[in-house]
């Protein structure tokens, strides 16, 4: 068999070409996606395995299926189907042809709510499904953490759990019929009592009766037990259900096409109990009590999990609503009402309370809190990928199972387990159901790693078969441990196994090396010797990441944050074209293949590689949001740097990446800028502008300053002078205002002094004495996001020399454009790293809201009373905060309607460049423009990014406002008030 599985992968490898052609002909092209980048972006799933597909198609229907099937039986190709690829187990990727089910086949059929179910194709995701159900009061029971962007037909493929099967069980509980195709074309649909074919029926009957013993006792013997094929539900006693027995089966014996699934009613109001316990050995002990409770979830995690979320940007202060402990348990409650909800809490919380005494616990009410909670929950898939000293951990031994009540003994072994082989894991999991999820610091690189790997997972297999459970638990076996299957299961139940895989596959066309016929555990792994054979030194220092660009490229592990599609702000260009190359996790596979200098071998030249990063439009929010803190926009940066080293640049890279020093030259004078902006007004000239600079032409083209910022701030008079009764203290015993150091970017300088101007007024009025950097400067934020970083350093290098008096006198640098701030706080210390200047301008660097928000004098401001919809610069709400500024709009009366998509769509240069207006108009419509078209005209509509702010006028018919505006307008209505004063009174005027 393993010659066969063999001779099917150099077949597929050889007529790779002739597969694609075969496709093409009888599919439509858009469908068949056979060029180099997709290929590369589908090497991997969620696991550490990496196999380039032949091609990849994205099916329309069940008619696309059964062509796809007829090519791969005709050519001798595998098929692999795959739904969200968060496979951990390597379930999803295949070396020949991989169905992707997430684009078109992801239509909801139909929702009974008197039956209680559901038909759905198979690329459903879990979240659309449970949303659809919530109009009826009801849900799908099981829920990955994966299940924003996780699919059923993927949830079908691995028998996924999740938090909640404690109370509503396994996928395989709650689906109800199969339909699908087998890999000869016959159609299936199998339930209770039939696979739908009597042939395959009767031959099933028989595989049943010949081996009922182990079907009896080693199979189903707790809820948590999915290695190997459920074949325990085709036993009289279950009801020969075959589409149970199918659940799990990871698309080796069938290929489903529609899932008709159970829906159970979803308890009108939750709470969540957390309990704290001295040790998560303790957790694991009091998970098997809870879980007889009247409970929705028993989740347990360790220290290690908090220690290493703490690690990541922006979650220092990460768990410090946990109850105290080392070890703990989520616990969600449910009921008609919150009376009845909080007496479930009260009664587990007492039972608790008896049997652990040392058990600490808090019930949790805010639901924005319980959010927060289960978000720590929830990334722990991404979070375990990084001890919390930044080593690395990788999936392998990621979900085994053992009966409940032998966890703690289970997990006290294989930490011992653990320690004899030197290993360090992060462990979390579904503790009320026996389920450990763990990731450990390998050594995948090397092949004595490798080595040392398959001797630990061939340990823990023993170890996991000795406390009577199974070596996975929710994730399915696919290709980590598919292998260690003989050693839970004797030869009876292997033979059992290939008979099943025989009935509806006999020529292994379907997902070949999983299940039956095994590949290699460490076959074939993503990380392995060869994976950084183009690595190099980078420009950026990647401090998190030990200067290896590899190691950076490395940190994604392929759980799929970046694919969910109705929140979050990770990844706009995703969520606008739904294309996997288009995801952070394509585009990382794609750098990964360039660097491994196989599938991609032009390396740094690589066409393939600059084609998914194209639509990247470097928002940073994966920097933040993905729980192992991808920075694509830093890779990407990188990559442009040396795919045009010595080489030509797109036009848009001359223009707009210069664009500082084409500013600088056409306001050397106020009337060489105005008449250059009535040339660029009139069409026929912009259309010319706009071809040579490789504009998009469906742009508007931006004005320049007449006068500049810098040139009004020197030729107004002395400001008039406005003190607070701070500001006349001060005055009045002889010392100076305080000075702040008003950072004149490009935007603001050149573009839109707006801003700058009220900024320069309020600061005034609030008692500082503002000033300007000596001599032009920039943050070099356009070289960097067009990758070219010689220019970067150099501008950055000239800012620090200009601030240096500056920053010997520990002056505030006050910066209004959130991207330059980011620039100069995040990026400049890593551009300059052996540069202390650029460390001590990080902690300089201020935004207006920060600066307003700690000032401890008299409030000058009124109160505006107004709506607004917010845009928050896409780099601030990754890199910085909003809550200065969600602070200071309060005491302005602003309320605040924040738009939650992210960036707005034109990120600088991206939606300026010819070939993104598309892309940049699906990020707008997501929320950002139908909120600006449905606000009141007296609503305000704020956006501190200047890009944000174009984007706003040039998409709908509304002006957005920076704060430094707001604030301004907010002077006239002021008054000398304390802070916390009540509003009203007269500003004072000297």
């Amino acid at each position: 068999m393993v010659v066969r599985r063999e001779q099917a992968r150099a077949a597929a490898g050889d007529n790779a070409r002739e597969v694609i052609e075969r496709l093409r002909r009888v599919l439509p092209a858009e469908v068949v996606r056979g060029d180099a980048t997709t290929r590369a972006a589908y090497v991997s799933d969620g696991s550490v395995f990496r196999i380039p597909p032949s091609a990849v198609v994205l099916p329309r229907d069940a008619d696309d299926v059964a062509r796809v099937l007829e090519v791969a039986r005709e050519s001798r190709t595998p098929v692999t189907a795959r739904g969200g690829g968060t496979s951990i187990a390597g379930n999803a990727i295949g070396e020949g042809i991989v169905l992707d089910f997430s684009r078109h086949m992801d239509r909801i059929v139909s929702i009974d709510p008197g039956t209680r179910t559901a038909v759905v194709q198979p690329g459903v995701v879990l979240d659309d499904l449970r949303a659809a159900a919530a109009a009826h009061g009801l849900t799908f029971g099981p829920d990955p953490s994966t299940h924003s962007r996780c699919t059923i037909g993927g949830m079908i493929g691995n028998n996924a759990c999740g938090p909640h099967s404690v109370r509503w069980g396994t996928t395989a509980d709650n689906v109800i019929g199969l339909r699908g195709l087998l890999a000869d074309g016959r159609a299936i649909d199998a339930g209770r009592g039939s696979s739908g074919d009597p042939d395959i029926d009767d031959r099933l009957r028989r595989l049943r009766d010949r081996h009922l013993v182990p079907l009896r006792t080693e199979l189903g013997r707790f809820s948590r037990q999915v290695s190997g094929y459920g074949l325990h539900h085709l036993l009289p006693e279950n009801g020969f259900d075959v589409a149970k027995a199918l659940v799990g089966s990871e698309s080796t014996c069938a290929v489903v096409t529609e899932a008709t699934v159970r829906l159970v009613p979803s308890p009108p109001v939750r709470l969540l109990v957390v309990f704290g316990f001295p040790d998560v050995f303790e957790a694991a002990t009091a998970a098997a009590d809870v879980a007889r409770c009247d409970v929705l979830t028993v989740e347990g995690m360790a220290r290690d999990l908090i220690d290493a979320l703490r690690t990541r940007p922006g979650r220092e202060q990460a768990g410090g609503e946990l109850p105290p402990g080392d070890g703990w348990l989520y616990c969600e409650v449910g009921g008609a009402d919150t009376e009845q909800a909080m007496a479930a809490a009260r009664a587990v919380t007492a039972l608790v309370a008896e049997r652990f005494p040392a058990a600490s616990a808090r019930v949790v009410t805010d639901p924005a809190q319980a959010r927060a909670l289960w978000a720590i929950r929830e990334a722990g898939a991404g979070i375990a990928a990084r001890m919390a000293d930044g080593g690395e951990a990788w999936a392998g031994w990621e979900d085994s199972a053992v009966p409940v009540g032998a966890l703690a003994d289970y997990l006290r072994d294989l930490y011992r387990l653990m320690d004899s082989h030197g290993l360090r894991g992060i462990p979390y999991g579904h503790f009320g159901e026996g389920c450990l999820h763990l990731r450990c610091d390998y050594d995948l690189h090397t092949e004595h790693g490798l080595a040392a790997y398959r001797a630990f997972m061939a340990d823990a297999a023993d170890l996991v078969a000795a406390h009577g459970g199974s070596v996975s638990g929710e994730h399915g076996d696919g290709r980590a441990r598919s292998e260690l299957l003989p050693r839970m299961y004797g030869p009876q139940t292997l033979a059992a196994f290939a008979a099943f895989k025989e009935v509806f596959d006999p020529e292994r066309l379907l997902n070949p090396g999983v299940l039956v016929d095994p590949a290699p555990l460490d076959a074939e792994v993503r990380p392995g010797p060869g994976h950084d054979r183009l690595d190099l030194v980078p420009v950026h220092a990647l401090s998190g990441d030990g200067g290896s660009f590899a190691r950076a490229v490395g940190r994604c592990v392929g759980v799929g944050s970046c694919r969910t599609l109705h929140a979050g702000s990770m990844c706009p260009s995703f969520k606008a074209t739904r294309d996997e190359v288009h995801s952070t996790r394509g585009r990382a596979r794609v750098l990964a293949e360039m660097l491994r200098g196989q599938t991609l071998p032009r390396g740094w030249r690589s066409t393939e590689v600059r084609d998914a990063l194209d639509l990247c439009l470097s928002c940073k929010a994966c920097a933040t949001a993905c729980p192992v803190n991808v920075d694509m926009a830093t890779y990407k940066a990188e990559f442009l740097h040396r795919h045009y080293a010595w080489r030509p640049r797109p036009l848009a890279h001359l223009s707009m990446g210069w664009l500082p020093v084409w500013s600088r030259l056409v306001t050397v004078a106020a009337p060489v800028a105005r008449a250059v902006n009535a040339l660029t007004a009139r069409p026929g000239v912009a259309a010319l502008v706009k071809r040579i600079a490789g504009i998009e032409p469906r742009r508007e083209m931006i004005g320049f300053a007449a006068p500049t910022l810098r040139r009004w701030m020197g030729r107004r008079p002395s400001p008039q002078k406005i003190y607070n009764v701070k500001a006349a203290a001060q005055e009045a015993t002889s010392l100076s205002p305080r000075t702040v150091v008003l950072w004149p970017d490009t935007f603001t300088n050149f573009h839109d002094p707006g801003p700058g101007r009220a900024a320069v007024e309020v600061l005034e009025t609030l008692g500082y004495r503002v000033e300007l950097p000596r001599g032009p400067v920039c943050c070099g934020l356009t070289w960097h996001s067009t990758g070219q970083l010689g220019p970067a350093r150099r501008a950055l290098r000239g800012a620090l020399r200009a601030l240096e008096e500056a920053l010997a006198a520990d002056r505030p640098v006050l910066v209004l454009e959130p991207s330059c701030a980011v620039m100069l706080r995040e990026e400049a210390r890593e551009l300059l790293p052996d540069d202390p200047r650029a460390h001590r301008l990080a902690r300089l660097v201020t935004t207006l809201a920060e600066l307003v928000d700690a000032h401890d004098g008299p409030w000058p401001f009124g109160d505006l009373d107004i709506d607004a919809v917010t845009q928050i610069h896409c780099h601030q709400e990754a890199k910085g905060s909003f809550d200065a500024d969600l602070r200071v709009l309060g005491r302005l009366r602003v309320r605040s309607d924040r738009i939650g998509s992210g960036c707005c769509g034109l990120a600088g240069n991206f939606g300026f460049e010819r070939g993104h207006w598309e892309v940049s108009q699906a990020c707008a419509e997501r929320e950002l423009y139908p909120k600006v078209r449905a606000a009141a005209r007296e609503d305000l509509v704020l956006a501190d990014g200047f890009s944000c702010r174009t984007q706003i006028a040039q998409g709908t018919d509304r002006r957005a406002r920076h704060l430094a505006e707001v604030l301004h307008a907010a002077l006239r209505a002021g008054g000398d008030r304390g802070p916390g004063a009540p509003s009203g009174g007269t500003r004072e005027e000297t």
